[in-house]
């Protein structure tokens, strides 16, 4: 059997001398590796798990829940969730109500790029929404996280440096593993015959795309938030109300 990995977290009851060691040497004798560990959140701690036998994870869980001094709360395979939670020490925050939205502040910033690294990475058809007000760091991010993906990106439209509508990429642009970045404001509102054009054809591209203000995307076109694999929300502080009217006004004038 080939290996595999799993994600385990418990709960400390009592942070007793010697806890963690004691889980260790039951890991070590289970010939269960220990890839990550971390503390997650408060009084709880995460570890990222590699072994070539499902059995032994089984076993684990059982003996666990003999363990006075802990409560598992998770065994389980890892979701991308679960690889940053062990990586930074605590969860993103998601709806409670839309599980496929994620928020950030601007100061979470290296875990939004590890986010959308570890998604880029991914093969196939994805499209992701990032909605933010203006500076707060989106496309910045965007950019980042293709780097962190070892993938290319290409603009089709954007506001970055100026205002920028692409009519046509080329052959080398037009390829599933770069990642395409989109500003759903220029691309419905200031957008051309041939830009709307080329963009139904890179929507329909088994290729990631990433949508900055999707709900503009969604009002203006035929596209529906279903279309979505995920939702980003990124903000300078985390009361701060995402709205479009401030800066949507001055593109009615075209």
């Amino acid at each position: 059997m080939e290996f595999k990995q799993w994600y385990m977290e418990y709960k400390i009851h009592k942070n007793r001398p010697g806890l963690l060691g004691d889980i260790a040497s039951l890991l070590g004798m289970l010939e269960v590796n220990i890839l990550t560990i971390n503390g997650v959140e408060n009084r709880t701690r995460g570890m990222l798990l590699q072994t070539n036998d499902d059995e032994k994870i089984e076993i684990l869980g059982r003996m666990l829940q003999k363990v006075d001094n802990i409560t598992v709360l998770k065994l389980r395979e890892p979701k991308l969730v679960d690889i940053l939670a062990v990586r930074h020490g605590r969860y993103i925050e998601r709806d409670s109500d839309d599980r496929k939205t994620f928020r950030f502040t601007r100061d979470e910033l290296g875990m939004l790029v590890d986010f959308l690294g570890e998604v880029f990475k991914r093969d196939g058809n994805q499209v992701i929404g990032l909605r933010g007000m203006p500076r707060v760091g989106k496309t910045e991010s965007i950019i980042a996280g293709s780097v962190c993906s070892n993938k290319r990106w290409t603009f089709v439209s954007s506001t970055l440096l100026r205002q920028t509508v692409r009519s046509q990429l080329s052959e080398e642009e037009m390829t599933p593993n770069n990642i395409y970045i989109i500003d759903g404001i220029v691309s419905t509102i200031r957008s051309n015959e041939k830009h709307h054009a080329l963009l139904q054809e890179i929507m329909a591209m088994p290729s990631t795309k990433v949508i900055e203000h999707p709900d503009i995307f969604v009002k203006e076109s035929a596209f529906e938030y279903s279309d979505f694999d995920y939702i980003i929300e990124l903000r300078n502080t985390p009361d701060e109300e995402i709205s479009y009217e401030s800066f949507t006004m001055g593109f009615n004038d075209f």
